[in-house]
């Protein structure tokens, strides 16, 4: 097993299991005999799902498992009531703070059979086995263009002549990862022969900034790195988890107002993502001005069409959200910058070097490795771009899919965002005794959306440059007329919005 693989099997904690859960939703029954089928046929010609992780006292290594059992895998779930959304969130939350079983291949996937008049696949994943983007192409793998075939994609990339124009532009574009990953390995090494050194003793952190080495000088800003603000989403996790995810957006309205706003789509969703945050503080008296939250954002490493290798190949990067600032486009602004700030920097190469560290190491290495990653931020935030047309799996159409990613160390609180057939989500994971009622979080993403539309729309526009916060304050004040607040959509009220993309 792979240092970094083997770093994701030792971070398990009772109170964050590294497990990767995702929901996919049909409006029709999916046959249970034929949804085996398929998960036979496509999902197990990766040999490593038919494998267990085993640990001994010096290395981690993979093991065929003896007593492989499909119906072990794949199960039938009941759901109580009128099973609907907030009885699959609620069997969602329960599965997500469940481990699976070591003794054999760790993941499983739960067939409801009965929601809401439809079907849901709920499937849990060790995140020792493959990261987001890997388990994505296999997910796609399995699933079909039309009710019956033809598949929306093969298994593994189609072999090329070693002389064509293609393979020098594949050859192209593995030179930087290449150079990634043999950084990665080498700040591994260094952290690995140094020890916990550096994050212990501030003094040695700023020996190695003055190395002069852009990559010294990254591994010294993130052990000098500051908390960021301290707010109820931060604290000591428990073993419960609540999830929660909101209604679609469509995908082309965020792309015409990151458009105007001169911003990415990713600008607009986290700029929404951070109000809807400050709102929910607010709604609960807390302070927040000035409030910054950071949010740990994994960065893809490697090839797309490398991905069905599987593993685990990226890495890491703080981003801040500006809680503190209310104007919605003074807020994107922010967000903006701070994503623009973040380019080119060494921060993935960085975090894929001490996860590496922390395989490779001794576990007193790796509980301070983790420390270091974990305690400077409160969330951890997820960008998937899904497919772009609706897809079937087992002769069922996917109406929907979301998706959370592991908290490490003690973070407490997981964002999702994913894009499919046209549509934006948004998935929230957190720690029940830190925040257990996520829904009233997503109820407000719907609100700063359309006070950001709003806003554009209304207010005046310079010729040149982006919108005056000041400006874009007055047009708030006049765009936003009173609406019922958020509290009364209750624990399992609407979600105006979903973000994912």
């Amino acid at each position: 097993m792979s240092a970094v693989d083997t770093a994701w099997l030792r971070m398990d904690r009772p109170h964050n299991l590294m497990m990767i859960c995702g929901v996919l939703r049909f409006a029709d029954p999916v046959d249970y005999a034929r949804l085996r089928r398929v998960i036979a046929e496509r999902f197990l010609v990766f040999r490593r799902f038919r494998q267990r992780a085993v640990e001994s006292l010096s290395v981690a290594y993979w093991e065929a498992d003896p007593h492989f059992d499909l119906d072990r895998h794949v199960v039938r779930v009941a759901l109580p009531g009128r099973a609907g959304r907030r009885e699959l969130q609620s069997l969602v939350s329960r599965l997500i703070a469940a481990p699976l079983d070591a003794r054999h291949p760790m993941w499983q996937f739960h067939l409801v059979e009965r929601c809401d008049g439809g079907s849901a696949l709920i499937a849990r994943m060790h995140h020792c086995y493959a990261d987001g983007i890997a388990l994505v192409r296999v997910m796609l793998s399995m699933t079909d263009a039309k009710a019956d075939g033809p598949p929306a994609m093969p298994f593994a990339p189609r072999p090329r002549g070693r002389a064509s124009d293609e393979a020098s532009m594949v050859s192209a574009l593995m030179q930087p990862f290449s150079g990634a990953m043999k950084a990665a390995m080498a700040v591994a090494g260094t952290l690995v022969e140094r020890g916990a050194g550096i994050w212990q003793d501030p003094s040695k952190a700023v020996e190695l900034a003055n190395q002069g080495s852009a990559l010294t000088g990254e591994v010294a800003k993130l052990a000098l790195m500051g908390q960021d603000s301290p707010t109820r989403f931060k604290g000591a996790p428990g073993v419960g988890k609540r999830v929660a995810w909101a209604d679609p957006v469509p995908l082309a309205e965020v792309k015409a107002i990151g458009k105007a706003l001169s911003a990415s789509v990713n600008d607009v969703l986290l700029s929404c993502v951070a109000g809807a945050l400050r709102g929910y503080l607010v709604a609960h008296g807390d302070p927040v001005d000035g409030v910054t939250i950071r949010a740990l954002v994994p960065v893809n490493l490697r090839p797309i069409e490398k991905a069905y290798k599987l593993g685990n190949q990226f890495g890491l990067v703080f981003l801040d959200l500006p809680i503190g600032i209310e104007n919605p486009v003074e807020r994107l602004y922010a967000v903006r910058a701070n994503m623009r700030a973040l380019k080119g920097s060494y921060q993935p190469v960085l975090a894929l070097g001490l996860l590496a560290a922390m395989g490779a190491g001794p576990r007193a290495l790796q509980e301070v490795l983790l420390t270091a990653l974990a305690r400077n931020a409160s969330a951890v935030m997820t960008n998937v771009p899904g497919p772009a047309r609706p897809l079937y799996l087992a002769g069922a159409r996917i109406d929907s899919l979301m998706f959370w990613v592991p908290q490490s160390g003690d973070i407490g609180m997981g964002v999702s965002i994913i894009s499919y057939a046209g549509a934006v989500r948004f998935g929230l994971v957190t720690d029940r005794q830190l925040c257990p009622d996520p829904e009233r979080v997503i109820a407000r993403f719907g609100p700063e959306f359309e006070k950001l539309v709003l806003t554009t729309l209304l207010a005046p526009w310079p010729e040149g440059g982006d919108l005056d916060p000041e400006v874009a304050e007055r047009a708030v004040s006049r765009a936003t007329a009173p609406r019922a607040s958020p509290e009364d959509a209750g624990p399992s009220g609407p979600a105006d919005v979903a973000t994912l993309v």
